[in-house]
């Protein structure tokens, strides 16, 4: 109906003038009117000016006054011939009227306030300030002077109209017809084609954007740390098993088993299978020996050590029980120096919350070879460490590494030092019962693939990068890692 009334307007006339004023006329409502004549527009049927006017509109409070009359005037009307006490007539008002009034009435020298008794000055006034919000509602234009008045009362503010002149273009016609987008059978048949007005190809246009995976931060930085390690000479292990057994998380490393760690609040087990069926027995019994009454220099726990303790099946609660094993299978050989590292998931039965998960990634790194020291330690973590972040040790406690040290690197949005591993060099409690030569060190380290990138990619709560709750957009956004990147 809009089209219609616009293109057949313009056939009989040179121009429409003022959109505003066309659809008025027309009866129907401007934003129509705006809609049909963008849309000629871009198809050239109409060439279109634009108009702008600035309109007075009234504010929530000029409302109120055009409605109720301004403060001022209903102050007045409050006051009797004989005059009121400034008590009742506040409470007669209310609070805002009665001060914006007051502020009014005497500046205009209406009233008279006295200390305790308000009357008039005056036998009659008119409430100009409602007339000319009546006039503004209904259309009309103020002078200056009044529209000053009205905007220091902050009762009109300003509102830009926006309309259109409009007048016939060089694709002109009394009616509009669609052009067609494809030539059909029945087209073809019927032989309208002829007729037919077609769409012009636009060539420029872009087309749909391809759609390609994109790689999570974490598999960025858990590339450029494999890197990294194999920049060293390091060699992969196997992490494919999630599921442990007891012996290999806990025992093998010389943790006692009433240790805290290995309580349910702490571990996730598992109720089927709920127990291992294979174990290197000699290696057990070896293991028992050194918890009970200790060897090689140890006291040991000396604590009755439980078999069905160590054949509880578990969700790894760290790589270390991969080292473990690797090391085992290590001592079995005639001795040869070795660099392994893994990196993949661990689980803890953990309370959530922004640094810490129940299920993340563990990085760990470890050398074994003969002599090495505490140095030779710390001089492979500030190689590894670099390339990420400052470093900061602090001497902790492990149940099977001494010395130990926990690892700390500054992070750029808490701006603070982050715990971000841990590290140590095995005791000889753990190695030496796995049949290694007594002269044979091990340094090891281990830390959480998430706090890295964290601290590398700005984030400030680990929930926002590993699990539901992360945005698909810092997937498809995030930059390159550029750690070993120069």
């Amino acid at each position: 109906m809009a089209e219609e009334a616009v293109l057949g307007f313009l056939e009989k006339n040179e121009q429409i003038i003022d959109s505003g004023e066309f659809a008025v006329q027309q009866g129907i409502s401007h934003d129509e009117i705006v809609n049909v004549i963008k849309s000629l527009n871009g198809f050239r049927f109409v060439e279109a000016q634009d108009i702008k006017k600035e309109r007075w509109q009234l504010t929530a409070e000029g409302k109120t006054y055009a409605a109720n009359g301004s403060p001022e005037f209903q102050l007045f009307m409050a006051i009797p011939q004989e005059g009121i006490s400034r008590v009742e007539l506040q409470k007669k008002l209310g609070d805002s009227v009665f001060k914006i009034g007051c502020q009014q009435a005497i500046k205009n020298k209406w009233v008279e306030m006295g200390k305790t008794q308000v009357s008039r000055k005056v036998a009659h006034v008119d409430d100009n300030v409602k007339a000319m919000l009546v006039k503004i509602n209904d259309g009309e234009a103020p002078n200056q002077e009044d529209i000053d008045a009205l905007k220091r009362r902050k009762l009109i503010s300003p509102q830009i109209w926006k309309g259109y002149s409009v007048k016939k273009g060089p694709n002109y016609a009394p009616k509009r017809r669609k052009p067609a987008t494809d030539l059909t059978r029945e087209n073809l048949q019927r032989g309208d084609w002829k007729d037919l007005q077609f769409k012009e190809y636009n060539f420029s246009a872009k087309g749909l954007p391809s759609e390609g995976g994109y790689l999570h931060p974490l598999l960025k930085v858990r590339r450029q740390m494999q890197m990294i390690f194999l920049q060293m000479g390091f060699e992969e292990m196997p992490t494919n098993n999630y599921v442990e057994s007891s012996f290999w998380n806990f025992d093998a490393l010389f943790q006692p088993q009433q240790h805290p760690a290995r309580d349910s609040h702490d571990t996730f087990f598992l109720r089927e299978p709920s127990t291992t069926k294979t174990l290197p027995e000699d290696y057990v019994e070896r293991v028992k020996q050194i918890h009970e009454s200790g060897g090689h220099g140890s006291r040991g726990y000396g604590y009755d050590w439980k078999r069905e303790e160590a054949n509880k099946n578990l969700l790894r609660t760290h790589t270390t029980a991969v080292s473990s094993r690797m090391l085992y299978a290590l001592a079995k050989k005639p001795f040869e120096a070795k660099k392994y590292y893994s990196v993949d998931r661990v689980f803890r039965n953990e309370a959530v919350d922004r640094t810490h998960l129940a299920e993340f990634h563990q990085i760990e790194g470890l050398i074994c070879d003969r002599g090495l020291t505490l140095g030779d330690l710390q001089g492979v973590l500030y190689d590894f460490f670099s390339r990420m972040s400052k470093l900061r040790f602090k001497p902790a406690y492990n149940p099977y590494t001494e010395p130990s040290m926990e690892i700390f690197g500054y992070h750029e949005g808490f701006k603070k030092w982050v715990e971000v591993g841990n590290s140590g060099m095995f005791r000889p409690e753990m190695l030496l019962p796995m049949g290694l030569p007594e002269d044979v060190r091990v340094i090891a380290w281990g830390l959480s693939l998430e706090r890295p990138t964290m601290i590398l990619y700005g984030i400030d709560n680990i929930r926002d990068l590993f699990g539901h709750k992360v945005d698909l957009g810092l997937i498809k956004s995030n930059p390159i890692c550029r750690i070993g990147l120069q």
